[in-house]
C-alpha cells in the first residue's frame, strides 16, 4: 500500500471511528450494571413527560391499591380520555368508547333499534330534543322540538352526559322506555310529562317526494345519512320527468347528517360558486363548491327551529345566493363543524374544529337563519306536511309563493 493510500485509509478509519462514538454515545442508550446511561436531551424530554403525567400515575396507582373494588385498566384510560374531552366544555366534543362509537356511526347508516329522536346538548346543560324523526316511535308519542329530556328510565340525565343518555334511549326494538319530559307551555310555564315509548327498529327514509297540485314537486330531506342523495336523486328525477314546474324542498325538523351528502345535494340547485366554507383557529379555510349544472325549476325551502346544522348549510347556501325563497321561522343555529376519528382499537372522539360560514361569510351558530317569509304554525299542529295542508300554513305558503314564481 502507497504511503498516500494508507494517509487516506487513516482518515476514513478515524472518522468512522468518531461517527459511531458519537453515535453510540449520544443517540444509543448504554446499559451501565443496573442503570441505563441516555443523552441529555432525552433524559430532559423524559423528564418532561414524567413532570406532566405524574400527577394522572399517582392517582391512578392509587386507584388500583386503594380504591374498594377492582377496576380494569381500560376503564381507567377511557375515564381520563373522556375527562380530557370533557375539559373543553364544548358539548359537541366528545371521546366514546369502542361501543359507543359503533352506536354513534349506526346514525350515519341509516338504521338502529331505539325511539328516533334527535338531541342536543342545550345552553341550560339540558338534553334537547332538537327534532323527533318522521314516523319513528318518538314523534308518534309526542315528543316535541325543544322538549328537554331530564330523566330516562326514572334515572336523571344532563346534557354532559349525553352520550349514555342516548345508548339509553337505544335498545332492542319492542322494549319500553320511559322519558321524563321538561316542557314549557304557551304562557312559557315549565311542566313535567312522562312518556312510555316503545323501541323500534329504526329504518329511515330520509327521502320523500310526491307532485301536489299545479305540477308543484314535493321533496322532503328528515336528514342526511349515507343513503340520501342516492334516495333524493331518483326522488327528483321522477319529479322532472313527470314535469315538475318548481319544487318545494322540506328541511323542517331535520337535524343534519354527513357535510358531503349536504353538498351533493346543494350542488342539484345551486350555479358554480361556494355552497359553505370553513374556518379553523389557525384561519384556514376550506370550501365546498358547485359546479355549473343545475336545476332552473323555480326553488321554496321550508326551515324551521328543528332545521340544524347540515341543513342550515343547504338553506344558508340558498337563501345567500338568491336561489330560492325560505319560508318559516328561524333554523336552530349550530354553525361548528366537528370531525369524526375512529382510533386503531375501535374508539374515537368527536371534536370541534372549525366553525362554518354562508357564502356571504355569515356564522348562525347560536342565532340560526331567518326566512326570508316568516310564518309560524299555530301550537296545536303536530303533524306537517301535504296530508295536514289545511293546518300546514308554511306549506300553504310556500305553494302560495311557488304558485306565483310559476305564473310569472
Amino acid at each position: 500500500m502507497s504511503k498516500k493510500k494508507a494517509i487516506t485509509f487513516t482518515i476514513i478509519l478515524v472518522l468512522v471511528t468518531n461517527i459511531a462514538t458519537f453515535t453510540i454515545s449520544n443517540l444509543v442508550p448504554i446499559p451501565l450494571n443496573k442503570k441505563v446511561i441516555i443523552p441529555k436531551n432525552e433524559y430532559e424530554e423524559l423528564s418532561s413527560v414524567y413532570k406532566k403525567y405524574s400527577k394522572v400515575m399517582t392517582i391512578e396507582e392509587s386507584i388500583k391499591k386503594n380504591f374498594l373494588k377492582d377496576v380494569k385498566d381500560e376503564k381507567l384510560m377511557d375515564g381520563q380520555l373522556k375527562g380530557m374531552v370533557e375539559s373543553l366544555e364544548d358539548p359537541y366534543s366528545t371521546y366514546m368508547t369502542k361501543a359507543e362509537f359503533d352506536d354513534f356511526m349506526e346514525h350515519t347508516k341509516g338504521v338502529y333499534g331505539g325511539i328516533g329522536v334527535i338531541v342536543s346538548p342545550g345552553e341550560d346543560n339540558l338534553i334537547t330534543v332538537v327534532s323527533p324523526i318522521e314516523d319513528t316511535p318518538g314523534e308518534k308519542a309526542g315528543l316535541k322540538t325543544g322538549d328537554k329530556i331530564i330523566k330516562i328510565d326514572g334515572k336523571e340525565f344532563t346534557a354532559d352526559k349525553m352520550d349514555a343518555a342516548v345508548k339509553l334511549m337505544k335498545g332492542k326494538p319492542g322494549t319500553d322506555v320511559v322519558l321524563t319530559i321538561l316542557r314549557k307551555d304557551k304562557d312559557k310555564k315549565a311542566n313535567n310529562l312522562e312518556l312510555k315509548i316503545k323501541r323500534e327498529e329504526i329504518r329511515l327514509k330520509s327521502v320523500k317526494a310526491q307532485m301536489l297540485e299545479d305540477k308543484i314537486g314535493y321533496i322532503k330531506i328528515t336528514s342526511f345519512d349515507d343513503l340520501t342523495y342516492k334516495d333524493f336523486k331518483k326522488e327528483f328525477e321522477t319529479l322532472e320527468k313527470d314535469e315538475a314546474k318548481g319544487i318545494i324542498l322540506d328541511l323542517r325538523n331535520n337535524p343534519g347528517g354527513l357535510l358531503d351528502v349536504c353538498a351533493d345535494i346543494a350542488d342539484e340547485f345551486l350555479g358554480e360558486g361556494t355552497i359553505v366554507y370553513t374556518e379553523d383557529k389557525n384561519g384556514e379555510r376550506e370550501y365546498l363548491n358547485s359546479d355549473k349544472g343545475k336545476t332552473d325549476l323555480p326553488l321554496v325551502v321550508l326551515v324551521n327551529e328543528g332545521s340544524a346544522s347540515a341543513s342550515e348549510i343547504l338553506a344558508g347556501a340558498i337563501k345567500d345566493t338568491d336561489r330560492g325563497v325560505l319560508v318559516g321561522t328561524k333554523t336552530f343555529g349550530k354553525g361548528i363543524v366537528q370531525r369524526i376519528i375512529k382510533l386503531p382499537d375501535g374508539s374515537g372522539y368527536k371534536l370541534t374544529v372549525s366553525e362554518y360560514f354562508t357564502p356571504k361569510g355569515t356564522n348562525i351558530h347560536g342565532i340560526g337563519i331567518k326566512p326570508n317569509v316568516e310564518v309560524k304554525l299555530p301550537e296545536d299542529v303536530d303533524i306537517i306536511g301535504p296530508e295536514n295542508l289545511n293546518k300546514d300554513i308554511q306549506l300553504k305558503k310556500a305553494i302560495e309563493i311557488m304558485e306565483g314564481k310559476i305564473e310569472k
